[in-house]
């Protein structure tokens, strides 16, 4: 088997080349920094000549390139649509004159408008796209009704992914995972909007994982990719001071206005039977290690199970 991915610098894309090379998948891929790669090209998803990068008859192009943090796309509709939107048109002609048998898209969970409660958020709940207040989400929700559009042209199958909120080892555009981690490590006093905000926080070698595992799917199929239960912050905060033996000063600014977007990963796992296989503790002692900070627990490394 032979893919292709956009990003593949990226934190998703270099964890779903390292998954690849443990099943034996071989991969090609394209990003504006390639860095230390070798089997990257450099080149934009925007380029009119992408395709040539693209092998012929590659089992499946993985679309993870975009401008994907919220901060980049305010308040820059035109540049964030040119590259998400525009970007993944471009892309998916190339895979179409490339004959890929699959096109697979990563989209976000924040396309779900009006969740800030416990009631479960499915693929087939309709979304007002006018209440949709974040560029991101907005290019994100165009892409993926753009893709759908496409293949009832007759294209080749195309998974929507909508991860949930990605977190794990690595440098610079943290989560709060990684972020709370560090902080409780590094800072006497911590400070959140409310320890009872919540999501399902997914690792990144689940969404890895999750990325393979749609790839026999057939025809348009829109899934959630999420963490395997909703954690809140304060979770987060109480197993890293366990991990790290550390004791911030923890503050709220509004305790009682918590956030929780919980979306359901039901439908891959019932598809599928895909499920994250990586709890938070686990998580979270993966970025202590990455991070070198000291630990007061042992434990096994989740990444060595996570492409299984």
């Amino acid at each position: 088997m032979k893919i292709f991915i956009t990003g593949q610098n990226s934190f998703i894309g270099r964890e779903l080349a390292r998954c690849c090379a443990e099943r034996g998948i071989e991969v090609v891929g394209i990003d504006t920094n390639c860095a230390d790669l070798t089997s990257c090209h450099t080149a934009d998803i925007r380029d009119r000549d992408v395709a040539k990068y693209i092998p012929l008859d590659v089992d499946a192009v993985v679309h993870l390139a975009a401008l994907s943090r919220d901060a980049d796309c305010r308040g820059q509709v035109a540049r964030s649509f040119d590259v998400n939107v525009m970007g993944t048109l471009n892309l998916l002609d190339a895979a179409c004159s490339r004959r890929a048998r699959r096109f697979i898209f990563a989209s976000s969970e924040w396309v779900y408008d009006r969740c800030d409660n416990e009631k479960e958020k499915l693929e087939e709940d309709l979304i007002d796209i006018t209440s949709l207040t974040s560029e991101y989400a907005l290019t994100k929700l165009v892409g993926e009704m753009s893709l759908r559009q496409a293949h009832q042209q007759g294209l080749c199958p195309i998974s929507v992914l909508r991860f949930g909120i990605v977190y794990g080892p690595h440098h610079g555009n943290w989560s709060a995972v990684e972020a709370l981690v560090n902080a409780v490590a590094t800072e006497k006093e911590v400070t959140v909007g409310s320890l009872l905000t919540a999501r399902r926080f997914i690792h990144v070698s689940d969404v890895a994982d999750g990325i393979l595992s749609v790839m026999g799917l057939k025809g348009f199929e829109t899934l959630n990719v999420q963490g395997p239960r909703l954690v809140s912050l304060g979770e987060i905060i109480d197993l890293s001071m366990r991990l790290l033996g550390s004791r911030p000063v923890i503050k709220e600014r509004d305790a009682a206005h918590p956030s929780v977007r919980n979306i359901s990963s039901r439908k891959i796992e019932s598809l599928l039977g895909w499920r994250a296989k990586v709890d938070i503790a686990e998580g979270i002692r993966s970025i202590a290690e990455f991070l070198q900070l000291q630990t007061i627990q042992s434990s096994s490394d989740p990444r060595s199970q996570s492409c299984n």
